[in-house]
């Protein structure tokens, strides 16, 4: 102990082992020990008592949408990282599409590693892509770290990141299953979206007719069928649909080396109460009707379900027009995501250790991150302390996202994020973030 440099006290420490009063001892950016709430504190240590607030670990946010370089004007490094800080995200996974150039090539991966380097304030890890034409870089992009590949099997909504058809998706799934990688898909089969409604307008419920839940189930039954041909890992990227549910089930029971995340907006916003015109509820594929969340809560509960993470997808206001038809699709909620689930699965007889299991350590398995998503010793320090019981309402003013963009503006929320750790050092406090001290993250971290 005679090294320790600091210890985070308080009477509520979401471990493994579940939630214990305790003190946790911290050197070199790791934690060394998880104590008694009463030890004693080291002479060259720093004790920071946080009382009855509850320590989580930092939270691990697999799916990010930074768009840095090249679209910093929806989004970049410096502000993504800066929202993740503020909602208590340590780490995040940056996806390959929308920057400019996109993740595809080692080459390009560099370039996005440049960029973010100076200005990440919590740990940054990237996502390469899966494109018709780049199989060849595939392996070089594994080989350079990346925890993975995306790809679509309907439109992405740019053009310098197409889909994947059956034969193609095929040729890039048996490379990646060469070496074991992970392949993370959007779920939406192109016949079935184009064989859907034509709407335009600002009625939501027209928008959502255009995006049928049998568009989600019938490329999921197509990733299913391609994981098993292969023996590959797949990852259902932000599910919607509930009744996609079966087929994941049925999957998972026969061995299918298949995981399932779902979304934060999923699982507190519903259809019946998005107004029309309100386009920043529009995200791909949608926000669906109440029964359909409430089988997506049963599924988390379960296991269906492995992970909750943001699909954190911001543009510039002037995107977001009042066509559904017309208006970009995404939902910016890095720094709301933990109030808004948390708000929601109290309500559903949940508890602050189900959240920690959805949001850090389903999350940091996905992606192998062994030193994130816990509290116990030889983890990074990466801590999350929450208010459970205090409320805020959400002023888009304090939001630390580039464009002040949100679904949840002026919904009172459950939890409040008073500091953030990251490798032992608060990086957040009382929403006063620090100089950016985070670290680019590779594979196997």
């Amino acid at each position: 102990m005679s090294d320790v440099q600091l210890v985070l006290r308080s009477t509520r420490v979401i471990t493994p082992e579940g939630t214990r009063a305790a003190s946790v001892a911290v050197a070199g950016g790791r934690i060394t020990a998880v104590l008694a709430h009463d030890a004693p504190v080291p002479e060259c240590a720093r004790l920071e008592d946080v009382g009855d607030d509850v320590v989580l670990p930092g939270l691990v946010d697999t799916h990010v949408h930074v768009n840095d370089p090249g679209r910093t004007h929806w989004e970049g490094f410096w502000t993504a990282t800066r929202a993740a800080a503020a909602g208590g995200i340590t780490t995040l996974v940056d996806m390959p599409l929308n920057s400019l150039p996109p993740t595809t090539t080692a080459a390009h991966l560099r370039v996005k590693q440049d960029v973010a380097r100076a200005k990440a304030h919590i740990d940054v890890g990237f996502w390469g892509g899966a494109l018709p034409d780049n199989v060849e870089d595939l392996r070089p992009l594994h080989d350079a770290g990346v925890f993975g590949f995306k790809c679509f099997l309907s439109p992405s909504g740019v053009e310098e990141f197409p889909e994947l058809d059956r034969d193609q998706l095929a040729r890039s799934l048996a490379e990646i299953a060469g070496f074991d990688g992970l392949l993370v898909a959007h779920a939406e089969d192109p016949r079935e979206l184009a064989a859907a409604p034509r709407l335009t307008g600002p009625r939501y419920a027209d928008y959502l007719a255009t995006r049928p839940p049998v568009s989600e189930d019938t490329a999921i039954e197509t990733l299913i069928a391609a994981a098993r041909r292969f023996d590959a890992r797949v990852h259902i990227l932000h599910l919607s649909s509930a009744s996609a549910l079966p087929l994941i089930a049925d999957a998972k029971r026969d061995g299918v080396r298949l995981t399932v995340e779902t979304c934060p907006h999923y699982l507190t916003l519903t259809a019946e109460e998005v107004p029309d015109g309100a386009s920043e509820f529009k995200c791909c594929p949608p926000i669906r009707e109440a029964a359909n969340q409430d089988l997506l809560w049963a599924a988390l509960a379960d296991g269906a379900i492995d992970c909750v993470v943001t699909d954190h997808s911001p543009s510039t206001a002037d995107l977001k027009t009042p066509d559904f038809a017309t208006a970009w699709g995404g939902v910016s909620g890095l720094q709301t995501s933990l109030p808004a689930v948390w708000t929601e699965a109290r309500e559903r007889g949940h508890t602050l250790e189900d959240v920690v299991r959805w949001m850090s350590a389903a999350p940091a398995a996905l992606v192998g991150l062994t030193r994130k998503g816990a509290i116990e010793p030889g983890r990074d320090a990466d801590f999350a302390v929450l208010a459970p019981d205090a409320t805020f309402t959400v002023d888009p003013a304090a939001l630390q996202h580039r464009n002040r963009v949100t679904a949840y503006a002026g919904k009172t929320l459950h939890g409040v994020v008073t500091s953030t750790w990251l490798r032992g050092e608060r990086v957040q406090h009382d929403g006063v973030i620090g100089a950016p001290t985070g670290r680019l993250i590779e594979r196997n971290h």
